[in-house]
């Protein structure tokens, strides 16, 4: 009878220590958990392309000039957002943002073109898709480490990932972040014409989602990038693989 007690006993330890150590599984360590950080943005009042951006990130609205329907978006030194996997953060990019109803369709599109330097690596014009500083993507018209000019990608659940595309020959690119509700795309174009997917995921951001214009220069003094054609369409590409409007 207390051999089966004593077994009965330690069968409910190490029952417990499960139940702990799937816990701690879900929960997370202090320093692996995915943080929601909810950075305070200031508010502003930029109109471009019919587009009211309305919230600003590190001064954004200061780095901004209106020339008619042109937005000329001048980025400080030493400015980006990456959340490296290796711990280390930046946070520092000058943004505006414009808040949209994610429960419908949207297309959001700009044409990108930086004033590239050979200082400039990393300088980039982009868009965003944000909720905060924890969960967004970046989609970036950016100089390389070979100072050549490409279209890359950085999504942060957390951490955030770095994605290297197709170079661009020309000094501009068209852009495009676009979404039904449910699934949402990255796209790049050369003429405005043919698209080219980047990225397509399951689009997990809240009901209210902010899209956002920014420039970066994480290695130089400055950068000037200017965004023409800025547009939000409220319908989403007609074919995710293909990333074209009805009747482009």
């Amino acid at each position: 009878m207390r051999k089966l007690v004593f077994i009965a006993i330690i069968a409910s330890l190490a029952m417990t220590g499960c139940i702990q150590k799937e816990s701690e599984k879900k929960e997370g360590s202090s320093d692996k958990k995915v943080l929601t950080e909810n950075v305070k943005l200031a508010t502003c009042n930029i109109n471009v392309g019919g587009i009211r951006f309305t919230k600003s990130k590190n001064g954004g609205e200061n780095g901004i000039t209106l020339l008619g329907d042109t937005l000329k978006f001048v980025a400080g030194p030493q400015t980006d957002y990456f959340r490296s996997p290796d711990g280390s953060v930046v946070n520092s990019s000058a943004v505006i943002f414009t808040e949209v109803d994610n429960t419908k369709p949207f297309t959001f599109t700009a044409k990108v073109q930086p004033n590239f330097t050979k200082t400039g690596t990393y300088s980039a014009g982009v868009l965003y898709a944000y909720e905060n500083d924890t969960h967004c993507q970046k989609l970036c018209f950016e100089q390389d480490e070979y100072g050549v000019h490409r279209v890359v990608s950085v999504r942060t659940i957390g951490t955030s990932d770095d994605n290297n595309h197709q170079a661009i020959i020309g000094r501009y690119v068209y852009m495009r972040l676009s979404s039904d509700g449910t699934t949402l795309g990255s796209y790049f174009s050369e003429d405005g014409n043919i698209w080219h997917l980047a990225r397509l995921y399951k689009n997990d951001f809240p009901k209210k989602l902010l899209l956002g214009l920014s420039s970066q220069s994480p290695k130089d003094d400055a950068h000037t990038c200017y965004f023409t054609e800025v547009s939000l369409k409220q319908e989403a590409v007609a074919n995710f693989r293909i990333g074209k409007l009805d009747g482009e």
